[in-house]
């Protein structure tokens, strides 16, 4: 017996649902004349601010290499691919002393750009290894080798005929 009045009651709180949401929906949906806002609806203006200019990609990518300077990497080269590679205009390229060396700079060089220049960081890898830890920004792209890894993937020559840029 409960089990009946438990379907009725169920059933008729789901045809309650279907009305309102049908009447919201013609309410919603219903046109007025221009000019006329609908009252149901709190229109706020939209108030457009100024967005601050960005720095440029360069200065990201010589900040970057700053700071994997000032945290006593290696072999520090700063790559500019614009014109050279579809995926990215700039590759920072640095050797680590260590895994947890490796790890600073890169967690370093992510606060920059969160910060500084607004910018996230669409991939990571090798973060937890670090013996290669790959900083994706789109538009620059870190590299933090291990001595070994750096002289196996050799990615100056790879990328023998960019222009280096001095920080």
């Amino acid at each position: 017996m409960q089990k009946k009045t438990t379907k009725k009651a169920a059933s008729a709180a789901k045809k309650t649902v279907k009305k309102t949401v049908k009447k919201a929906v013609k309410k919603t949906t219903t046109r007025k004349p221009e000019g006329e806002t609908p009252p149901q609806i709190a229109v706020k203006k939209a108030v457009k601010k100024k967005a601050a200019p960005l720095p440029s990609d360069k200065a990201f990518a010589t900040a970057a290499a700053q700071i994997a300077r000032d945290l006593h990497c290696r072999d520090i080269v700063l790559l500019d691919l614009t014109g050279l590679s579809p995926a990215t205009d700039y590759f920072l390229i640095a050797t680590g002393t260590s895994d947890r060396q490796g790890r600073t700079v890169a967690d370093e060089i992510t606060m920059l750009a969160k910060k500084e220049y607004n910018l996230k960081c669409f991939g990571t890898a090798g973060y937890e290894q670090g013996q290669w830890i790959l900083l994706d920004f789109v538009t620059v792209v870190v590299h933090i080798f291990a001595d070994k890894y750096r002289d196996y993937y050799n990615l100056e020559m790879l990328w023998g005929d960019a222009k280096k840029i001095d920080y």
